[in-house]
């Protein structure tokens, strides 16, 4: 599972250049966007607010060379107070909630406690990570994986799943994608977010709010579910290969490095025309 290099939230959107140094667009109303400084970073991540929220408040992660997090932007449940992790492979980000992976891996947590969501100090042999808005997956190094949290539309039964290279997770479902390239679903089915069966091919995946997007190995882009403000509109975009998925919008991390954006603009997030040079997905 590569460590990502471009990512989503409700309202901004993140990339990381081949300098390490991280560029930002939206807002950031929240200081989500106040990148500027950040340097030796190797991932990024974007916690996201589903669109039924009130609120557009949000956080920015980088995952630095040594290990360590860097971290910005709304920090009311904590979820900012990663300064002491060390040992970090990876990072994700949900609604008030940070995820890191240690090298050994176990998991931390920080933010919001009550749905469960941060219940993950057990975990072990975890290779993986996703945060949706109320729950978290894990991907085992077996190809196993677990979720914690809130479960009401059945996000979290993920426990039968096997053979998986990769997780997603949006705002009340999972996605999985197998090593054979197939993506499995469970959770909310109201908006088609989980409409992934016929998927063939797939190499990468990604779970905004209520769509869910999947790079093919042709570099090709599908999409499924709520495509509103124009999310979904990805089927013309070539030489894909990482996708991120924010809540209603979508961006494309294109083979030369450049990237591409579909979906809502309101807060500017989708303005990404300018990036260039941003580190390929490892």
């Amino acid at each position: 599972m590569g460590r990502p290099v471009i990512a989503a939230g409700r309202r901004h959107s993140l990339g990381l250049c081949a300098d390490g140094t991280v560029v930002a667009a939206g807002t950031g109303t929240s200081g989500e966007c106040q990148v500027d400084d950040w340097g030796h970073v190797i991932a990024v991540a974007a916690g996201n607010v589903h669109t039924a929220s009130n609120t557009g408040r949000s956080h920015s992660l980088g995952l630095r060379a040594d290990g360590t997090v860097l971290a910005t932007g709304w920090n009311g449940d904590g979820q900012c107070d990663v300064a002491s992790w060390r040992d970090v492979t990876l990072v994700a980000a949900g609604w008030r909630r940070t995820l890191g992976l240690v090298g050994d891996g176990t998991v931390l947590a920080a933010g919001r406690l009550r749905e469960g969501a941060c219940d993950v100090s057990q975990w072990r042999e975890v290779v993986g990570l996703a945060c949706g808005d109320w729950h978290s997956v894990g991907l085992r190094a077996d190809g196993t994986t677990i979720a914690v949290g809130n479960n009401r539309r059945g996000q979290c039964a993920v426990d039968a799943w096997r053979d998986v290279a990769a997780v997603a997770a949006g705002y009340l479902h999972t996605v999985g994608l197998t090593t054979g390239g197939r993506v499995l679903a469970v959770g909310d089915r109201s908006a088609g977010a989980g409409d992934v069966g016929a998927w063939r091919d797939v190499v990468a995946v990604a779970a905004g709010s209520y769509h869910t997007v999947g790079v093919t190995s042709a570099g090709r882009v599908v999409a499924v579910g709520s495509n509103d403000f124009g999310q979904c509109d990805v089927a013309h975009w070539r030489e894909i290969v990482a996708v991120a998925a924010g809540s209603t919008h979508t961006l494309g991390l294109c083979a030369d490095g450049t990237v591409v954006a579909a979906g809502n603009n309101e807060h500017g997030q989708c303005d990404v025309t300018g990036w260039h040079a941003i580190r390929p997905s490892t």
